[in-house]
């Protein structure tokens, strides 16, 4: 059988899968955060169904299809998980499970991790049983994130850390962080700082949600009281990643993963809806030709996005990684994302600022775009890498 033959059977099969395993329930809803199924010790399904889809993925290794089986993921190749995305979102069913564990941990321990590490923190990713937020900016280190001052103290047989982080995303909702912490304050700032996994509940964390614009907001401040984190949580199984001190080396290629997620989730918008959808639930707004026009232009700039971003994965899954690049792919998925909102806002008129009308979260789903141009790096941070890195212009 020919690669395209065997690939259309996949797709045969998996779409006949989703059918089967979804429940119909859940099936052409428009997404929302209602729908998104994060897991983990504090998470409440918010139905039956969300549980049985779940399951019946867990038991495919769906919700993590890239991973190896041994890790609890399916072992599909690159061109599977791309026809596995496509038919999710032809079917309109929601993704099985989402979380930082899946999107940013995973991956880096995947690379960096010890065979032991990764059996015991990324089977309980791959099952919703923990979920994990991330620890890396700091009131004095945001886009300057090498300057982390929440430092570990070698104290034997376990590691004492004090600090704070802070834009924790659901940090107060996490059960583990994976975290940045200075284990040498001796070093060179980028040299001193260690990848560090701490269990939430260890005595000494707490957290405080941070209150935005938006009104809603999955940010938490984090705090770290001389807290112990042992060396070890088993035999090959240390808490932290990689070598002491060279946590800067998986802090970068993580990045590269968060960038290239924030940009990519640029290609979605309102529930998975098109903007021509969107703009037509808006009294006369698709009426106006200069609205149609930039919408038009709009998608026709996100499709051609789209088949930049499968580019660059297509570069990575051979081998040649995306590197620099995850910087312009983030810069311009947040600026198209703002554009969409902004022709909303701007085609919604007066019934924009409402909060509470029929059109009551496009306000602080517009508010909220403007935060994407900070996390990940800031898009200032973003056009220099572009400037030095990618494009090799002079320092001026």
């Amino acid at each position: 059988m020919s690669e395209t033959a065997a690939l259309d059977a996949f797709r045969t099969e998996i779409a006949d899968w989703i059918l089967s395993a979804c429940p119909a329930p859940l099936l052409g809803r428009a997404m929302g955060e209602d729908r998104i199924v994060w897991g983990g010790r504090k998470w409440q399904f918010q139905d039956d169904d969300q549980k049985t889809w779940m399951q019946a993925a867990i038991a495919r290794g769906m919700t993590a299809p890239r991973w190896p089986v041994e890790y609890g993921g399916a072992g599909l190749s690159r061109a599977e998980e791309k026809i596995y995305r496509e038919e999710l979102e032809r079917l309109q069913a929601p993704p099985p499970l989402e979380s930082f564990g899946l999107w940013m941990l995973g991956p880096a321990l995947l690379e960096f991790g010890t065979h032991a590490q990764k059996l015991a923190h990324l089977l309980p990713v791959t099952r919703g049983e923990i979920r994990w937020c991330q620890g890396y900016s700091e009131p004095g280190a945001g886009s300057d994130l090498a300057n982390v001052q929440t430092r570990a103290e070698d104290m034997g047989d376990h590691w004492l850390v004090n600090g704070q982080k802070i834009w924790t995303s659901y940090a107060d909702r996490a059960d583990w962080i994976f975290a940045l912490v200075r284990t040498d304050r001796d070093a060179p700032k980028h040299k001193g700082i260690s990848f560090m996994l701490i269990d939430m509940n260890s005595p000494g964390v707490t957290t405080r949600p941070i209150q935005l614009i938006s009104g809603k907001s999955p940010f938490c401040e984090t705090f770290f009281d001389n807290v112990k984190v042992p060396k070890s949580y088993g035999e090959d199984n240390p808490s932290v990643v990689g070598q002491v001190n060279r946590g800067w080396d998986i802090a970068k290629y993580l990045l590269t993963h968060e960038r290239e997620m924030i940009g990519g989730g640029a290609r979605g918008l309102l529930g998975g809806r098109s903007l021509g959808q969107v703009l037509g639930d808006l009294d006369g707004a698709m009426d106006d030709p200069v609205t149609r026009a930039e919408a038009m232009r709009i998608e026709v700039n996100a499709l051609a996005f789209a088949m930049t971003m499968e580019r660059y994965k297509d570069q990575a899954e051979a081998g040649r990684g995306v590197g620099n690049a995850s910087a312009m792919l983030k810069y311009y998925g947040t600026e198209l994302n703002k554009e969409r909102y902004e022709l909303l806002m701007s085609a919604a008129g007066s019934e924009a600022v409402e909060w509470d009308g029929p059109h009551g979260s496009l306000a602080p789903e517009w508010l909220r775009t403007k935060a994407n141009s900070i996390e990940g790096g800031t898009s200032e941070v973003m056009l220099d890498i572009i400037a030095k890195r990618v494009l090799e212009l002079p320092n001026s």
